[in-house]
């Protein structure tokens, strides 16, 4: 892993040194692939050829001078529900197992535009419906920090490639949790951008007003550097906002001082384990030490979150999903009796059971004599809960609590209780639900396995969330910490 060890600062230098080629680093990505992925399982697929001929193009630009771009010939993964131009995407369900896609997303574009290489397809929770990766319909991703555990999700695969030092960064997609939670479980730096500020144009969509695309780094600076790759308006994404896009490496200063800091009680009560709320007192402590102050807040629609999360993402998912039936793309089910029973059929061999379970909550959820009951209440419950948020950051620049409640925990030991399941979600979810930008930074260790500190910002404002994020890591050493595979 000594390569992938390096900031993307030192890979950029040394590219523009001639000290290192862009073929020397895929060639390391693929045979650091080759030498974990029998116990990580973190692809579903990989794009060889596609990658070393483009490296080769992209030396030859190299011995040509001139400065190049910060992501210029860095290896990236890309999880499987951004779609990706003659790659297969998968979604990780059988349902789209032969899908190859005519276009890119627009964040697989940029990533493209700023001549990273994507060296494969990541695996995830089918449709993103999940928070273990247990629910990938082709196999589970396991923990680099021990491979008996879960390694998060739904961007299971994304959080694992990078702890792994298989790529130096890779995109997820977080729509209550799906970044930050992962990120937490495997050490590394996960964020969630606000609501709009990354295009969801390409993301295969599972709940439309909660997804957003993000990036998982090793550190806090490469978080900010392929965050300004991939931000910006889209016309091609309807809830893309129009926001001029800063220099957000600008705000990597290293300070703190002054710094407002609000800690819901409600993310530090029953429910968290000890050590998690250990650590996150300790996080707090050394913002202290660099000058912020930090109060005990109350956030007190917390309780509702995961209800409402629920009910409104399981619908709009049941709506989403709709699109599946066997005729347009994906798996057709063989000798249907009529077009009602390829429907039928197509869905019941596509779909996986989590995707079933949420597709059919969301459909009574929506259905004649529901909607008011449940979907509305939902939203108007959502509303209540982004105002939390609006009254806190009144008074306070960030807001900061553990990832999750938990470290990672074993492979099976959650996964035939979905109800417990989903209330790993309860400190990231209210996040998204509000629209705002969240991190989750590495903050300590329990039994071997890493803990998440989240740090949460105003909408829009990830230059905060960022500059306190990268302070922490300055005055740490948690984010140095590596697996041993």
């Amino acid at each position: 892993m000594a390569l992938f060890d390096l900031r993307l600062q030192e890979v950029h230098n040394k590219l523009n040194n001639k000290e290192l080629s862009v073929t020397e680093l895929v060639d390391s990505s693929y045979d650091r692939i080759a030498k974990t992925e029998p116990a990580i399982q973190a692809f579903l697929s990989l794009n060889e050829d596609g990658a070393r001929t483009q490296a080769a193009e992209l030396d030859k630009t190299l011995q040509q001078g001139g400065e190049k771009g910060l992501l210029f010939g860095l290896p990236a993964g890309i999880k499987d529900n951004i779609v990706t131009e003659g790659l297969t995407t998968t979604c990780a369900s059988q349902f789209l197992s032969n899908y190859k896609p005519i276009y890119n997303a627009t964040a697989a574009r940029k990533l493209n535009a700023a001549d990273a290489v994507t060296i494969g397809k990541l695996n995830m929770d089918e449709f993103a419906m999940g928070g273990s990766n247990e629910n990938s319909s082709f196999y589970p991703t396991r923990n680099p920090w021990n491979t008996d555990y879960v390694p998060g999700g739904s961007s299971g695969g994304s959080a694992a490639s990078v702890a792994a030092g298989q790529v130096y960064f890779s995109l997820g997609s977080d729509t209550g949790g799906s970044i930050r939670q992962p990120a937490a479980y495997c050490g590394i730096v996960g964020l969630k951008p606000t609501y709009g500020l990354v295009s969801r144009f390409g993301l295969v969509a599972f709940a439309s007003s909660l997804d957003q695309i993000g990036p998982l780094t090793k550190n806090v600076e490469d978080s900010a550097y392929v965050l300004q790759a991939i931000a910006g308006y889209d016309a091609g994404d309807s809830t893309s906002a129009n926001v001029d896009i800063p220099d957000y490496t600008a705000a990597l200063t290293g300070d703190v001082k002054g710094l407002r800091i609000g800690v819901p009680k409600e993310y530090l009560g029953a429910g968290i384990d000890p050590r998690v709320k250990e650590a996150v007192v300790n996080a707090l402590k050394v913002y202290e030490s660099l000058g912020a102050t930090w109060e005990e807040v109350s956030l007190p629609h917390t309780e509702y979150a995961i209800a409402a999360y629920y009910l409104l993402a399981s619908s709009e998912a049941s709506s989403n999903l709709a699109r599946f039936d066997g005729v347009r793309y994906g798996i057709r089910a063989d000798n249907p009796d009529n077009l009602i029973d390829l429907y039928r059929k197509s869905r019941s061999q596509g779909f996986g059971p989590e995707v079933k379970r949420r597709i059919m909550l969301g459909t009574y959820a929506l259905s004649s004599g529901y909607y008011d009951a449940y979907y509305l209440k939902a939203q108007k419950v959502r509303t209540l809960i982004k105002g939390d948020f609006d009254n806190v950051f009144k008074q306070y620049d960030l807001i900061i609590g553990p990832t999750a409640p938990t470290p990672a925990f074993r492979i099976g030991e959650q996964v035939g209780d979905p109800l417990t399941m989903y209330l790993n979600d309860i400190c990231t979810i209210p996040v998204s639900l509000a629209g705002v930008p969240a991190i989750s930074i590495p903050c300590g260790t329990a039994d071997g396995l890493p803990i998440g500190l989240q740090i949460i910002g105003k909408a829009f404002d990830e230059s905060t969330v960022l500059r306190a994020a990268h302070a922490f890591e300055a005055h740490t050493d948690y984010h140095k910490l590596r697996p041993q595979l």
